[in-house]
């Protein structure tokens, strides 16, 4: 990783400076990239903002910065601001009379002032280094101020054609993907969550290295709609619950197969209705696989086992008279929410009765 300290003056980097909202904002004479494509937009509180006016004016130092070193496309040496962001933006805007401090604007200002503070250096780190090497060190330095998420963070390494495409396709305001998908997929596209969660599923958590690999986003944004399309056909009814399953890791699983939504729809009422099932998003994940862990089914209490033995006398009252083999292990049925012998399984209690969904468990009570 080469890290290089520079002097830069705020008149070169107010130098071209240019605000075009979601579309970016740019300075230093259109080679730095101050604030990318469709990333969130900070906004400085008006103390922070004028407090950095304030340091400048009486050549306080300000915190160092960093600015990530790239190449476009023309093989031309540019930026982008990794850390500094608002500083950056406060100064520029100050130079460009977007505000004032104290009543005065930077044009109300006299030429001695104004040049103090367009001389003013700014201390830069400039970073270069392989994707790994950066990365890590951005992780390092992005302790302070207004962190940046590890989505962000991955996009100030892998730079390029793909990310442009990308951001266009999951980072803007009220983009395709976040149109398509706010009912299912958490997160605001401006934060790079919805294209962080796009990443996950489709690189099975191996985001770096898919981002280094790929030339443009039109597999990802097919893979993204056809999750969220077999999402809808699956499932008939939308609820609440199904915003933020990990839809692309069952999609990759069982889209091959045909499901009868009705029936799907049917368990998955049931399901919502009974109390037992403590975690109802778990539910879609299990009509799909039947792995119990995703309902997080509810366990009694010692005193509610106790109490529930004694209120049936310790017998099963779904068991035929004389049908109980006297094992003194008490378990709870999870078909019909009673108390009784242990399963069949184990040579006791063989009831099945009440719902069959999910299939008849036992839990140990005591013994």
């Amino acid at each position: 990783m080469k890290i290089e300290l520079h002097e830069i003056t705020i008149r070169e980097v107010a130098k071209n400076y240019v605000d075009n909202n979601e579309e970016g904002v740019v300075g230093y004479h259109g080679r730095l990239n101050i604030r990318p494509k469709y990333q969130r937009e900070f906004i400085y509180d008006e103390n922070k903002r004028n407090a950095v006016i304030d340091t400048i004016r009486k050549n306080f130092p300000l915190n160092v910065m960093y600015w990530v070193k790239n190449t476009d496309a023309d093989g031309n040496e540019t930026f982008e601001v990794l850390d500094g962001q608002q500083r950056t933006i406060s100064f520029c805007q100050y130079v460009h009379g977007i505000f004032s401090l104290d009543n005065r604007y930077f044009h109300n200002l006299t030429k001695p002032e104004q040049d103090q503070i367009l001389d003013y250096p700014l201390m830069v780190y400039f970073c270069e280094g392989n994707d790994k090497e950066k990365l890590d060190w951005f992780k390092i330095i992005n302790i302070a101020g207004e962190k940046l998420t590890d989505q962000e963070l991955r996009n100030a390494v892998y730079t390029g054609p793909w990310l442009s495409d990308a951001k266009l396709k999951f980072s803007k305001s009220n983009c395709a993907a976040y149109l398509l998908s706010k009912d299912y997929v958490p997160g605001s596209p401006i934060r790079q969550e919805i294209l962080e969660t796009a990443l996950d599923w489709i690189s099975k958590g191996r985001i770096e290295e898919y981002m280094s690999v790929h030339p443009n986003a039109n597999e990802l944004w097919i893979y993204f709609k056809n999750v969220i399309d077999w999402v809808e056909l699956t499932f008939k009814h939308y609820r609440k619950e199904m915003k933020g399953i990990d839809w692309g890791s069952l999609y990759d699983e069982f889209h091959g197969q045909t499901f009868d939504t009705d029936i799907l729809e049917q368990e998955i009422q049931k399901l919502m209705m009974d109390d037992d099932v403590t975690s109802k998003k778990g539910i879609y994940p299990y009509v799909l696989t039947r792995d119990e862990k995703h309902l997080n089914i509810r366990a009694f209490t010692p005193q509610q086992k106790v109490e529930a033995y004694e209120r049936q006398k310790g017998v099963c009252p779904k068991c035929p008279p004389g049908k109980e083999k006297p094992i003194p292990i008490i378990a709870r049925c999870y078909a019909n929410d009673t108390i009784g012998k242990n399963p069949a399984s184990k040579g006791g209690c063989s009831m099945a009765g009440g719902r069959t969904t999910p299939a008849p468990r036992w839990e140990v009570l005591f013994n």
